[in-house]
């Protein structure tokens, strides 16, 4: 019997505001807190055959807050406490620019989903990215890929935006069970 794998799935996370609790500039990995219904979302994507692939701008580094190696042990952590959950990212790009660096990894630009694309093989096709804010957005339209923004109830001027990052999981996998007649579970 010759089953066709199924095709490899990516889901392209922000960071704060998203996965985790925005802390403006987190610059101590003791502080990393999880975003309400991330981690239960993290896990259905993974049933659901998705990559886990983090996209965060990094202004911080730019800003003088904190360096490269002290992002790298946040990142280090962020991977340990998704490991106990059994999770893990495939991979992590960031943005070290401010917004005046102009550079085309810095969403809204598409550089960093587009790195992605080249770096594990996938197409727009392949991909959702979930984000916070316009810039996420921006940069999945550039890049062609589908956007889901989280805005928490009561947020102003979000219509149609998923409430928390479980929800936004739930919106992320159901096409991609349409596409396949419904091969995995979205609940």
């Amino acid at each position: 019997m010759n089953e066709k794998a199924p095709p490899k799935r990516f889901a392209l996370l922000d960071r704060d505001g998203t996965i985790l609790v925005d802390k403006v500039y987190l610059s101590d990995p003791g502080e990393i807190e999880f975003a309400p219904g991330a981690i239960e979302g993290l896990r259905l994507l993974r049933d659901a055959g998705f990559s886990l692939v983090l996209i965060t701008n990094q202004s911080g580094i730019a800003r003088g807050l904190f360096d490269a190696a002290t992002l790298e042990q946040i990142h280090a952590r962020l991977q340990c406490l998704l490991a106990a959950d059994g999770l893990r990212l495939e991979a992590i790009y960031y943005c070290p620019h401010a917004p005046d660096d102009h550079c085309d990894c810095r969403k809204p630009a598409p550089g960093m989903v587009r790195s992605a694309m080249r770096d594990l093989g996938f197409g727009p096709n392949e991909a959702v990215l979930i984000g916070d804010g316009v810039a996420d957005m921006e940069a999945a339209a550039a890049a062609g890929v589908r956007g889901i923004r989280i805005a928490p109830a009561g947020s102003s001027g979000v219509e149609g935006a998923a409430a928390d990052f479980l929800e936004a999981a739930r919106r992320t996998c159901a096409p991609f069970a349409e596409q396949n007649g419904g091969d995995f579970a979205c609940t």
